[in-house]
């Protein structure tokens, strides 16, 4: 079993650990719908989140990193692996276990529309999680729902309305209240900006970081600009067609990457800076299917670095330096 990489060795203030998660999609066909092949959306990846930090989860559309958070959360069932929660085995927990570690445990989508019901108010859906769980009394979950709102920006009043009455900057920040309301410890944000305006991404970001100093809470943050992980992200693991490529802290992985696809990723990150130039890196044809990965290193047939041992020999993910994790037989060679 993979070693989980964390910021440091067996630190007590781990929240959430993965070791060596995997989750293959069967692809079926023919007329007894038998298993021609199989879709390794995940397919070996260990990490950990220390209590209060925020860990980024970035790569191309496809790379798995959605996967991963769905599977950590359980809403995807995994192939095999392990989660654990405050020590607490997820994956083979109960019924009754889930139900409890699901109060710890939250999700704010990509699409905010789409995870809201339109045919209920958005105070009736912020305070779903309330009436799952059996918390408090009818009037005690309103005002619950109005301290909620009040915490993401919105007006007690609001809670009246239906979801097609707001905007998507709006909608959002009822999907990060229907997360808080449960007082989670842990929240998976899955893509919570990308469907929005510039703009809004920054209101969105700075209220996720507001509102993480204010209760305490550690963020797995999915997404694939790299930009905005660096922003809220305290380290940052890079994926690549199924697998964790390189995990550091943010600001050592952005000065000095040590694997040429995360070079390549920061490299296209626009600047600023008018007067600041740097060499873009474009990759060579697209990501690989991941019926079918390469032999050896996933990143091989794009990598320009590549050497016949990468196409023989699956590099190791490896602390490559302290808290410094990478899967590249020549790391930092570039």
């Amino acid at each position: 079993m993979t070693t989980v990489p964390t910021s440091a060795p067996a630190d007590p203030n781990v929240l959430l650990e993965v070791n060596d998660l995997k989750k293959h999609f069967p692809i079926k066909g023919g007329v007894l719908r038998r298993t021609v092949a199989t879709v390794k959306a995940v397919d070996g990846v260990s990490f950990a989140v220390k209590r209060g930090e925020t860990l980024g989860l970035v790569g191309e559309s496809g790379c798995g990193k959605t996967t991963t958070g769905r599977t950590v959360l359980r809403l995807e069932k995994a192939t095999s692996g392990e989660v654990l929660f405050e020590g607490k085995d997820v994956l083979r927990s109960g019924s009754r276990q889930m139900k409890v570690l699901r109060r710890d445990m939250q999700i704010v989508f990509q699409d905010p529309y789409a995870s809201l019901d339109p045919r209920i108010t958005v105070g009736e859906s912020i305070a779903e999680g309330l009436v799952i769980h059996n918390i408090g009394s009818s009037a005690e979950r309103r005002e619950r729902v109005r301290e909620v709102l009040g915490r993401v920006g919105l007006h007690a009043n609001q809670m009246n309305r239906f979801p097609h009455e707001f905007s998507g900057g709006q909608r959002q920040r009822i999907g990060i209240a229907r997360a808080l309301i449960m007082e989670p410890k842990l929240v998976v944000c899955d893509e919570p900006v990308s469907a929005l305006d510039v703009s809004i991404q920054s209101q969105v970001l700075n209220l996720l970081k507001n509102l993480q100093r204010e209760f305490g809470l550690t963020y797995l943050f999915i997404a694939h600009n790299l930009a905005v992980v660096e922003h809220i992200s305290d380290r940052v693991g890079v994926m690549y067609l199924g697998k964790m490529v390189e995990l550091a802290g943010r600001d050592d992985l952005f000065r000095e990457p040590l694997h040429p696809y995360t070079k390549a990723l920061i490299s296209a990150i626009p600047s600023a800076d008018p007067t600041t130039r740097r060499d873009r890196i474009v990759l060579q044809g697209d990501v690989p299917s991941p019926i079918n990965p390469p032999q050896g290193c996933r990143f091989h047939p794009r990598c320009w670095i590549a050497r016949d041992i990468c196409k023989e020999q699956d590099p190791a993910f490896e602390e490559k330096r302290k808290g410094h994790w990478a899967a590249c037989h020549f790391a930092g060679e570039f």
